[in-house]
């Protein structure tokens, strides 16, 4: 599936272990349920899918825009998500345990009752990004980008703000 067009596709309930959706368009894709155990989607672009309750286990987002896309309920374990647009997206529950969110964009998006383990979350937030019911483990820094510029909260800064949002996840310190 490498480079495919399949926008606008009904893929949902499909079984796509270790497949190859690298450079894929799935913008406005039905997705709901898919299995991409260890795919490597890498530079696909899932603008407007619904990935609801899809297994993203251990898949390969590299680079991957998911503006506006539904991933709720869905399960990101051990998922690598580097250089992600995932503006205004809905992550409702998503289960984001042990993945690496680098470089992440989640400005407008919603984490609400998300559940992340000890997951690196470089990411950058605003103002408009839902954190409610938020729980688990995460190492900061985020970016929040705010009507007076860009910032950088980590540690307990981060934990209070994450609070402040209606999120009860802890934020640890780097072992060194």
């Amino acid at each position: 599936m490498i480079g495919l067009d399949l926008s606008g596709a009904d893929l949902s309930g499909g079984m796509f272990q270790e497949s190859w959706f690298s450079d894929a368009r799935l913008v406005g894709a039905k997705l709901i349920g898919l299995d991409f155990y260890r795919a490597d989607a890498q530079g696909a672009d899932f603008s407007g899918a619904d990935l609801t309750r899809a297994s993203l286990v251990r898949a390969n987002l590299d680079d991957a825009v998911l503006r506006g896309a539904v991933l709720d309920g869905a399960d990101l374990v051990k998922a690598s998500l580097y250089g992600v647009d995932a503006s205004f997206a809905s992550l409702r529950g998503t289960r984001l345990m042990g993945c690496s969110l680098i470089d992440v964009d989640f400005r407008g998006s919603d984490l609400s009752q998300a559940v992340v383990r000890e997951n690196t979350f470089k990411v950058t937030v605003d103002e408009k990004t839902k954190f409610t019911g938020m729980s688990g483990t995460l190492f900061g820094p985020v970016q929040l980008i705010g009507q007076g510029g860009e910032e950088e909260i980590g540690g307990t800064d981060l934990e209070q703000w994450l609070r402040a949002r209606g999120s009860n996840a802890e934020v640890l310190e780097r072992r060194r």
